[in-house]
């Protein structure tokens, strides 16, 4: 049914992302399919990595062990913007069409105010491509 799923990860919050790598996992195996855990940084300094490439191998590193604590194989996809908070969303689903991906598992947050003014990341994408958007909570 799915044969490439893309998780998007934030490494700087990754135990918000657990859930949703689980159930991403879970379909991977029963379906075969190419799991993505795609990280999006900028080149400046962040809170996470000094440089795109320190980010690339912490993300790298990420994947690696979360395939060995989950059983299946989890590649890691590290893309680069100018302004991660303001191209995220283009970025993602960018890189969607770039991997053919046709299942994007997401981790939401509790709704607050803030999300009557501004859309979320998985509305984003499941209006404007045609990939089939899972969120989990």
């Amino acid at each position: 049914m799915f044969s490439t799923i893309m998780v998007p990860v934030d490494l700087a919050h990754a135990a918000t992302v657990e859930k949703a790598i689980n159930i991403a996992a879970g379909i991977g195996k029963s379906n075969h399919a190419d799991i993505y855990l795609v990280g999006v940084t900028a080149t400046p300094p962040g809170s996470v990595a000094h440089d795109p490439e320190e980010y690339e191998q912490k993300l790298n590193q990420y994947a690696a062990d979360q395939s060995a604590k989950l059983g299946c194989t989890l590649k890691a996809k590290a893309v680069l913007c100018n302004d991660p908070a303001a191209e995220l969303d283009q970025a993602l689903e960018q890189v969607g069409k770039e991997i053919g991906v046709d299942l994007v598992v997401m981790a939401s947050h509790v709704p607050g105010f803030m999300d009557h003014l501004f859309h979320s990341r998985a509305g984003h994408l499941a209006t404007h491509s045609d990939i089939s958007v899972f969120i989990v909570r």
